[in-house]
């Protein structure tokens, strides 16, 4: 069964909860399952996945401001309003308690609704993503460019920035990031370069795996995968041979085991 949902646009940070556009899929009672994307990819990048987890998972994917079919936003926002507004989603779709699964700034907003929220999020993979995105010019410059220029210059070295040189598939994940609203994209931005909860990783209490392209450039394993892996109580770490940022694009076999090896270890879905 399919279900989806579209949202208003976007309020500023502080504002009413930021609702993305969604899809369900999966067997209707199903403990459920929230897929995060990437910054400039939309839900299709977990479309490898879905065949193995909307077997037993009823699998909820969402996209980012102006991303995807997601509105663009009328303001600022923060990761932590991104975060509130996967809450008011599952608030809206009568879920209380879910797993969670995202990759690189979906990875943040999962860390993030982890923190805040700590009941909702009973299960979390963590793919090619960080505690601390860097240093906040770069972000910010990444920004100012695309508002100006358009998400054009970012998507001409995308390829290169998510998968390694022997991938020939980049094309449909570049093609995204192009149809991508650039203030969408230049929001996310901005948000990541507000981004670290490094200080706070031991607080995290849902059951977390850490997975890491071996060869991924935006957050390598040394310095992004290892330092939320020792930060996070108890948590487990999958470094993936042969994979760059996207890993669940480029390896998706791989990436799907890990995830569903750790999702039935350590949660079946709400005690009924």
């Amino acid at each position: 069964m399919t279900s989806t949902g579209r949202s208003p646009a976007a309020r500023p940070a502080g504002g009413r909860p930021y609702v993305p556009h969604h899809r369900v899929e999966g067997p209707p009672g199903a403990p459920v399952l929230v897929l995060g994307p990437s910054l400039g990819t939309t839900m299709d990048l977990w479309r490898p996945q879905l065949p193995e987890l909307t077997r037993s998972w009823r699998v909820l994917r969402y996209d980012l401001p102006g991303h995807g079919g997601s509105p663009v936003p009328d303001g600022p926002f923060t990761v932590a309003d991104l975060a509130d507004g996967v809450a008011a989603l599952l608030d809206r779709l009568g879920v209380a308690e879910t797993a969670y699964a995202g990759v690189s700034l979906g990875g943040a907003i999962g860390t993030t609704l982890a923190l805040r929220a700590p009941a909702r999020v009973a299960c979390l993979v963590l793919i090619c993503t960080s505690a601390r995105f860097g240093e906040p010019g770069p972000w910010r410059e990444r920004a100012a460019l695309v508002r100006r220029d358009g998400v054009g210059p970012v998507a001409r070295t995308a390829a290169d920035r998510w998968f390694t040189p022997s991938f020939t598939g980049a094309e449909p994940y570049v093609e995204m990031l192009r149809g991508t609203a650039p203030e969408g994209y230049a929001g996310c931005c901005d948000a990541l370069a507000g981004f670290d909860v490094t200080a706070r990783l031991p607080e995290v209490s849902a059951p977390t795996l850490v997975i890491a392209g071996a060869l991924d450039g935006p957050t390598p394993p040394t310095g992004h995968a290892d330092r939320l892996a020792a930060g996070i109580p108890d948590a487990g770490l999958v470094v993936v041979e042969g994979a760059g940022h996207l890993a669940a694009a480029e390896r998706p076999g791989p990436v799907t085991e890990a995830i569903t090896a750790h999702l039935d270890r350590t949660w079946k879905g709400p005690r009924r």
